[in-house]
């Protein structure tokens, strides 16, 4: 028997053995499968239990090109992986001063070595077409002049948080971003994360009740080197636009609200060489329109620490870790409908891909849809006028006044897409 003849001979005897169940659906030509550009399966659990969907990536000539602008841990370690989850987004291009270090990533990850550039010939980035956005992985000092570079040569620009060193940096990125006609977006994360959009929903929904408090800390033990997050003219400042601005932004985003008071206070270790030039630790108080209070720490020379929780009248949820690249953790905690004597805590798991993934998909896909990313520059240059108010607050030893903005969301664009 050849083998033709016994592969039509097992389809036979399978069609033949199951009843013909298989001819109605789960025996399916690969083109009634690939319908809509989506493969579909038979479920495979009871309706008890999860489903995880199926990924539905675009075809590798429709998905927007990107070129990673630096090659430090970030993009090392997350980043570059991350292509691999994407559905829209592609690596096409690298730029970094070492030359054998992008030479070699250019090796692990399959770019043509005609899309390696260096900090000098940046700007020739506007001569190759497969490229449509830069992402910039730079210390924050040089995010202002690679974004307003990039707009000039014609690129749509995903930015590193914090955007900048300060507002008027800001003003600029969005300034070149909005002359070019490009779209500039900052890599808030977790805005994109599951978790914490169901908390945004838990909350907007008034599920949660009246908000009240809010409460979150963002920390870790920095190495004792040189690095350029303890450079003032670097990185800005120290934990709090590293990693504070995590708790900051999470106020901001699962309330809707924009503060209108601030406080601050901030405090190094005498001695430590890390903190000569940035602070150790910032504690600081925001209160919102609402009367919600949000009172946040972070640091740079504790065990890491990454928490938050949100409490309303009704209920509260909290996560640890909240601010992680991976392994989130999420509870809710109410009076119990079934007991009036007992509160009911439950853990809720939702699905968590590479939050690197969604963000660059989700910009990817405003790329392609001419439309106005959710965390556009705007976002970024609140969080930096938020910064700049809490600094003045922990040197004049008083609290910042902020002006009042009525509107939800007010620097947000349209709520990702879902998937």
């Amino acid at each position: 028997m050849t083998f033709d003849e016994t592969r039509r001979w097992t389809r036979r005897r399978l069609l033949e053995t199951t009843g013909g169940l298989l001819g109605a659906g789960l025996w399916l030509p690969e083109t009634a499968l690939a319908a809509a550009g989506e493969v579909k399966l038979p479920p495979m659990k009871a309706s008890t239990e999860v489903e995880s969907p199926l990924p539905t990536p675009q075809e590798p000539d429709k998905r927007v090109g990107f070129a990673i602008v630096g090659l430090g841990r970030l993009s090392l370690e997350e980043l570059l992986p991350a292509f691999g989850e994407c559905k829209k987004a592609k690596l096409v291009a690298l730029v970094s001063g070492d030359e054998d270090k992008a030479r070699t990533v250019a090796a692990q990850y399959g770019v043509s070595e005609k899309n390696l550039y260096d900090y000098k010939n940046y700007d020739a980035l506007k001569d190759n077409p497969e490229v449509q956005v830069v992402y910039i992985v730079l210390p924050n000092n040089m995010h202002a002049e690679y974004t307003v570079r990039a707009a000039k040569a014609g690129k749509h620009v995903l930015c590193e948080k914090p955007m900048a060193n300060s507002v008027a940096e800001c003003q600029q990125m969005i300034d070149a971003c909005r002359a070019a006609k490009k779209q500039l977006m900052v890599a808030y994360r977790l805005q994109y994360e599951p978790h914490h959009r169901a908390t945004i929903q838990l909350a907007r929904s008034k599920k949660l009740g009246a908000l009240k408090l809010f409460s979150a800390d963002n920390g870790q033990n920095q190495a004792p080197d040189a690095q350029w997050r303890h450079k003032k003219a670097l990185a800005g400042g120290g934990a709090l636009p590293d990693v504070g601005i995590y708790c900051l932004n999470a106020a901001r985003y699962l309330s809707g609200e924009e503060p209108v008071e601030v406080w601050g206070s901030m405090y190094s270790t005498p001695g430590d060489a890390r903190f000569k030039e940035v602070e150790e630790n910032f504690l600081f108080t925001l209160r919102f329109p609402s009367g919600l209070i949000a009172q946040c720490t972070t640091g740079y020379g504790h065990h890491e620490s990454r928490r938050l929780r949100l409490m309303g009248s009704e209920a509260w949820v909290d996560m640890d870790p909240a601010f992680a690249y991976s392994g989130l953790r999420m509870r809710i905690s109410r009076k119990s409908p079934e007991d009036p004597k007992a509160s009911d805590t439950v853990e809720r798991s939702l699905p968590q891909s590479s939050q690197f993934a969604r963000e660059m998909d989700h910009f990817a896909e405003c790329v392609q849809n001419n439309r106005q990313p959710h965390t556009p520059g705007e976002e970024g240059l609140q969080d930096m006028r938020i910064i700049e108010a809490l600094y003045r607050a922990a040197r004049e030893g008083k609290s910042q006044k902020l002006e009042a903005v009525a509107k939800q969301d007010a620097f947000r664009g349209p709520a990702p897409f879902e998937g």
